[in-house]
């Protein structure tokens, strides 16, 4: 059942509960999640980077909305970070049904701008928009890395301007995570005070982006509070390919679904995992 952000992030911001963006760059993965979140009966969000898009190609995307189409659950598919107009474009005639532009780096003013215009061409074809205030700090290991290593936090009366004037469907806040696998010794705290009053100044789903390896009853409360979808791309893949590392050593494999199929299992157990702690499990029913 595919669907735009606006309308799987509604019965969320409703009911009090978020619902992961897993970051989706191959079929394995893809495979894997449409099968926990079936599984869970759970509504979910497929994001392909621009980078991962890159990667896999237009023809992948094909079969992401086929998927999308088969399934009983509802599945957005959405566009992480896309960063430049010429990607927004693309990624609507690719068949996104919503779209990020992080201009998060840009001045306020410059910002709002941006995400404007990308809104009003987008919600012209029924995609929605994502927008981001504030700055995610980033780990320096993963390709959503942002110009900074640093986190700028989100004001809350600024978040409250940003998507009056913008009109952006959801807004990624910053209150303490950063993208990637944390390294040994650093563990993020997120501002969960902040989130509160973000969410009493702003109406719409809130998103949080770095949602890997973070304490699990701070991703928890935070659905809790107002994060509607939460961004996890390392959680996943490092699943799998460190399954995929065990499983070659054995040198005789070399048949697809020998390899692969238990790296698909164990990305689908961490998948299921984040469907029950962020309280998405079962919600499908939500939407029927």
């Amino acid at each position: 059942m595919l669907m735009n952000m606006e309308k799987i992030l509604s019965a969320a911001n409703e009911n009090c509960f978020a619902i992961p963006a897993f970051n989706t760059p191959t079929s394995m993965i893809l495979r894997g999640l449409i099968e926990a979140g079936e599984e869970a009966d759970a509504p979910m969000i497929i994001e392909i980077h621009p980078d991962e898009l890159e990667f896999a190609g237009e023809s992948f995307l094909k079969s992401v909305i086929e998927e999308a189409h088969k399934t009983h659950i509802p599945v957005c598919i959405h566009m992480d970070h896309g960063s430049r107009k010429d990607q927004i474009v693309k990624a609507i005639r690719c068949g996104y049904t919503s779209v990020m532009i992080d201009a998060s780096s840009r001045p306020f003013e410059e910002n709002v701008s941006i995400c404007r215009e990308v809104c009003e061409l987008a919600h012209a074809v029924g995609v929605s928009v994502e927008g981001e205030l504030g700055t995610i700090g980033t780990t320096n290991q993963d390709i959503e890395s942002t110009t900074s290593t640093e986190i700028r936090y989100t004001d809350p009366e600024a978040a409250k301007r940003f998507v009056e004037e913008s009109g952006v469907d959801t807004l990624a806040v910053a209150i303490g995570t950063c993208h990637g696998i944390y390294p040994e010794g650093r563990q993020p705290k997120l501002e969960l005070e902040r989130l509160r009053e973000i969410k009493e100044k702003v109406g719409i789903p809130l998103v949080l982006h770095g949602g890997s390896a973070n304490r699990d009853e701070e991703i928890a409360e935070a659905s809790r509070m107002g994060i509607n979808k939460i961004n996890i791309s390392s959680d996943v893949k490092d699943a799998f390919y460190q399954k995929c590392r065990e499983v070659l050593q054995n040198p005789y494999l070399r048949e697809p679904e020998d390899i692969y199929m238990p790296c698909i299992a164990q990305m689908k157990k961490v998948a299921l995992h984040k469907f029950e702690l962020l309280g998405t499990a079962g919600k499908a029913k939500l939407y029927k």
